[in-house]
């Protein structure tokens, strides 16, 4: 009977060392993926930085206002100026309505708070 559990435990331990072994070989591809995608995460960074750097360079305003004046014929864009915007006084707010509400079936309260506190 004793070889038996000496059998049984020798097989228990070497499913143990194939599970561990299975297990590290899992958890290094996983980390070898992780290293992927955070080089990967890395370079879109570096990208995203190259595209901002490109999108203020283009948007210069002397290089926008000479791309106007150039298209000037096609576009007919023309240059904002401060005459072309309103004040405060030429915004048309909303007129408030008075609504008095009028309460029906009201009940009169009337107590002390001394009455409470007893």
């Amino acid at each position: 009977m004793r070889s038996v559990y000496i059998v049984f435990s020798a097989l228990f331990v070497m499913g143990l060392a194939v599970w561990a072994y299975k297990e590290n070989y899992a958890t290094q591809e996983v980390l070898r993926e992780i290293s992927q995608v955070q080089r990967q995460i890395g370079l879109q960074r570096q990208e995203l930085a190259v595209q901002r750097a490109e999108w203020a360079y283009q948007n210069r305003p002397d290089r926008l206002r000479d791309l106007v004046e150039l298209n000037f014929d096609r576009l007919g864009l023309l240059p904002l100026l401060p005459e072309q915007f309103g004040t405060v006084a030429n915004v048309a707010f909303p007129v408030e309505e008075d609504v008095l509400i009028e309460l029906e079936d009201s009940v009169a309260v009337s107590g002390s708070l001394e009455a409470v506190n007893q």
